[in-house]
């Protein structure tokens, strides 16, 4: 089979790999589509932390089960799937507690091992979740990428009419402005970029602002009836937009951070007390978020235009992957077709 390998940082390529021989634990995949993510972007540029080399990229994935191991459930055979990448011990304290997400010795496919950026691959049955004929394999790469939001949300736990920021509109971003929106908050969407700040306003129809402006917080009162965030959700892994997420909620509010800074951060305590923040990371996602995105795309509250603007083949997206997706200013999300 075909797979596209990144051998060392700027340098990714085509090679003929064996079909894999699944475990009794595991079924194997016929790749449909893989989202292209920055995780992607960032072991091409060799960037990314906590990745080693070769690796065969691409974790938002979505395949055809054509095959299952002994100890894997028959009637996942033939089934579109998509996978939870994140592969939990199942044995630890946080997996004990049903934070897979945050297990103590997590694995994801595509990162830590082999991913979806190949022909077949042999997946763990428990990280799999089958899904409706009526979302397509394209739509389906991507619950991933909401399920990110999603967990963003229910830690945030965010309600009907609650005065929401996000921080950041890049795919993250507007996958966790549109599950607030799903549950009913009042949304506003800020981000440097007038591209992607246009790209929002069209796709989720909120109110987009700059964060560099000298109006900025003006404007988020107008935007929020003379109020500041109930919660603010960074999705931006930006060390000055996290430190001023304190500035912008209201007394009580909670911040989110989604977007992950290498390095220390700095709040002002003071502002911190005074407001009695709650401060909350959010890490991978769960089961749970999966398929409350699978259910949004299947009731047709989301969709794939919210993040998708560019779509690829797989055949030819590694001859010129630099190009393609590295230094492609244009790109919001991309997707890879397989067929």
């Amino acid at each position: 089979m075909k797979s596209l390998i990144c051998e060392k940082p700027f340098e990714i390529h085509y090679i003929e790999t064996p079909k894999p021989v699944i475990k009794n634990d595991e079924v194997l995949l016929k790749i449909k589509a893989v989202g292209v993510c920055g995780t992607d972007i960032h072991a091409y540029t060799g960037n990314q932390p906590f990745f080693s080399y070769p690796r065969i990229l691409g974790h938002e994935i979505c395949g055809l089960v054509e095959a299952v191991g002994n100890d894997c459930p028959a009637e996942l055979m033939n089934q579109y799937v998509v996978v939870i990448p994140a592969i939990a011990c199942g044995e630890c304290v946080a997996c004990k507690e049903g934070k897979t997400n945050c297990c103590d010795t997590i694995s994801l496919y595509g990162v830590h091992q082999d991913g979806g950026f190949q022909d077949y691959l042999a997946v763990k049955a428990s990280n799999v979740i089958p899904v409706p004929a009526s979302v397509d394999p394209a739509a389906a790469s991507l619950v991933e990428c909401f399920a990110i939001g999603a967990h963003a949300n229910r830690r945030a736990d965010s309600k009907q009419n609650e005065n929401i920021l996000v921080v950041g509109a890049g795919p993250i971003g507007l996958g966790t402005a549109a599950i607030a929106l799903a549950n009913g908050a009042n949304v506003v969407l800020a981000d440097v970029s007038n591209e992607r700040r246009a790209h929002a306003e069209s796709v989720l129809g909120i109110k987009t602002l700059n964060p560099i402006e000298a109006s900025y917080t003006d404007d988020l009162y107008d935007a929020f009836n003379n109020n500041l965030a109930c919660t603010v959700m960074d999705a931006t892994g930006n060390k000055a937009s996290m430190s001023n997420s304190v500035n912008l909620i209201r007394h009580g509010g909670k911040i989110v951070f989604i977007g992950l800074y290498i390095g220390d951060l700095q709040l002002d305590d003071p502002t911190f007390h005074k407001k009695e923040t709650t401060l909350i990371a959010s890490r991978n996602a769960t089961f749970e978020d999966f398929t409350k995105v699978i259910d949004l795309f299947e009731s047709k509250k989301i969709s794939e235009k919210i993040m998708v603007n560019q779509e690829f083949q797989f055949d030819t997206i590694g001859l010129d992957y630099e190009n393609n997706v590295v230094k492609n200013k244009g790109l919001v999300k991309g997707v890879i077709r397989f067929d």
